[in-house]
């Protein structure tokens, strides 16, 4: 396949599927001549976030079942060694390949085996902590690695930060001097085939460890893309647009934060590398000076906002679940240990669908609710959001506040007031609140005997314990709905005895709805597991 057969390919099934459209575009003629050059299944190649990925996986074996990407049962939207053994790792979270790769080497080297290692690194991602650990460590670990550096000038958004701005720099001193044991081979026009080849041939060949230097465009051969990449990093399914039209849980929050930062020049607001994403960019627009991006770098932003706190300010953190477990130990240490009044809006926080195993934002909750001085709380709504973020303000303490990815569905403000005897409550984190109200609609026109009293569990940590022993003393069985792993979740904080969530698993990737219904979390699934438990418990439902 040519490199626009391949740049098609994307193209049709990303706009049809949804995905990351952007990075993979940029990629193409690096896939191409490291499948040309290495070998996909004796040779290992790592590739830092799997963004850039997609060109690979056609070249190595998964062309005709690219039609299937992201979809249930269908290829992944990252790399991962289960799908094929030319993915030489999982790549879901940025700054790591470096130091898998090193690995790999150094495990090569004490088999006394021949396979040459890759790592396939952007430039964004060169500025994580990790990746400098790991270039530190590199002469130490192993004698030959080849780093293939994609500079596209990008990740997300535009990298941000003096390890940024030092880059070219450091690349310079490449040129001139063995920096960390690194021969130096560069730049590479990433789009030229002939080039490309040729480096790596001599990278392949060369007995020390060396960096090719490629300098790639973001989006290339899709006008769209080229011209807005931060917009076309990823796409929605079906028409190749940029996010949902609903008011989104992102956007929700940007505006509260904006309307809140206008009244209190404390507030601050920090993200790593995902501006757009989380919903800041009226913020960083409207309050520059209050904005910080720190790149990809989850634990030292978390650090940072803890100094930024020590310092009278009010900062509050965006990031996604499946991001902020980069920075848990800092949550604890520096924020929750001095009991520093941090913000922590955690975006993401439940099934996010078609991006699989890798950012499910499941575990939050989890990792965070051991930890002393920390207020865990979910909204169901934007009104509820903006209430918690003022309650969070004026809290001399840290605050977690969860919320899923896509649109705010509506639910009722109150609890069902029409339940005289109910028989069941069924508390429900905020994004399941309209399932729990489904879910006893249902059952109340199936069966008076399986009356539901619907509590939104506002506060997760601490929750309402007053309103759960007036249950348990009224005789009511609890239940719990949470868009979360149950391995450590409210249900099991609370002693419910009915706790529907996610199983103690890596949940892959598919639609919300489809996975829901394969893991009995649809509300029809509910009801059926509810009516199963009344059955054996008559004095309780025959009451």
């Amino acid at each position: 396949m040519t490199a626009e057969q391949i740049r098609g390919r994307i193209i049709d099934v990303v706009l049809r599927n949804g995905g990351h459209l952007a990075s993979s575009l940029g990629a193409v003629e690096i896939a191409m001549a490291l499948a040309d050059v290495f070998n996909p299944e004796s040779d290992r190649v790592v590739w830092d976030v799997g963004h850039q990925a997609y060109a690979w996986k056609i070249l190595t074996g998964r062309d005709a079942q690219f039609d299937t990407l992201r979809t249930m049962d269908g290829l992944g939207p990252f790399p991962c060694p289960a799908e094929s053994r030319a993915d030489a790792a999982v790549a879901g979270h940025a700054g790591v390949s470096i130091s898998v790769a090193a690995g790999l080497a150094a495990a090569r080297d004490a088999h006394g085996g021949d396979e040459h290692v890759v790592a396939v690194i952007g430039d964004a991602s060169l500025a994580n902590g990790t990746a400098f650990e790991a270039i530190n460590n590199l002469s130490g670990a192993t004698k030959k690695l080849v780093v293939v550096l994609n500079d596209n000038e990008m990740s997300i958004s535009r990298p941000v930060g003096s390890v940024s701005s030092m880059l070219s720099a450091l690349i310079s001193n490449l040129q001139r001097n063995e920096l960390f044991g690194l021969r130096y081979i560069g730049p590479v026009d990433g789009h030229d085939l002939r080039q490309l080849k040729e480096a790596f041939v001599s990278a392949r060949d060369d007995q020390r460890s060396v960096i090719v230097h490629v300098v790639t465009k973001k989006g290339k051969g899709y006008e769209p893309a080229e011209r807005d990449p931060t917009a076309y990093h990823g796409v929605s399914p079906s028409n190749g647009s940029c996010g949902d039209t609903a008011k989104s849980w992102s956007g929700a929050f940007g505006d509260a934060l904006c309307d809140m930062a206008r009244r209190d020049g404390r507030i601050v607001a920090l993200t790593a590398a995902m501006k757009d994403g989380t919903g800041l960019a009226g913020f960083a627009k409207e309050f520059p000076r209050r904005f910080y991006d720190v790149g990809i770098s989850e634990g030292h932003m978390v650090a940072f906002a803890a100094g930024l706190a020590a310092g009278g300010m009010r900062p509050v953190v965006a990031v996604y679940s499946t991001f902020l477990q980069r920075s848990v130990d800092q949550v604890m240490h520096d924020v929750c240990l001095p009991n520093l009044p941090v913000v922590f809006c955690v975006d993401r926080a439940g099934i996010v669908g078609a991006d699989g195993a890798t950012h499910q934002g499941l575990y939050d909750f989890a990792m965070l609710r051991c930890l002393p001085n920390l207020t865990i709380c979910q909204p169901r709504d934007e009104s509820d959001m903006r209430a918690l973020l003022d309650e969070a303000m004026n809290r001399n303490g840290p605050t977690v506040i969860r919320y899923p990815r896509g649109s705010i569905q509506a639910v009722c403000a109150e609890a069902r007031s029409d339940v005289r005897k109910p028989h069941v409550a069924i508390w429900a984190t905020g994004d399941w609140l309209w399932k729990a109200q489904a879910v006893a609609d249902i059952l109340a026109a199936a069966s008076p005997s399986l009356q539901c009293e619907v509590v939104h569990a506002r506060y997760l940590k601490p929750f309402d314990s007053e309103l759960l022993a007036r249950q348990r003393a009224a005789g009511m069985a609890v239940a719990t709905l949470e868009n979360a792993a149950l391995a450590g979740g409210f249900g099991e904080l609370i002693g419910a005895d009915m706790r529907f969530g996610w199983p103690d698993a890596f949940i892959p990737h598919g639609s919300p709805a489809d996975l829901e219904k394969r893991y009995g979390l649809d509300a029809d699934s509910i009801v059926a597991r509810i009516m199963e438990f009344s059955l054996h418990q008559p004095s309780i439902f025959n009451s």
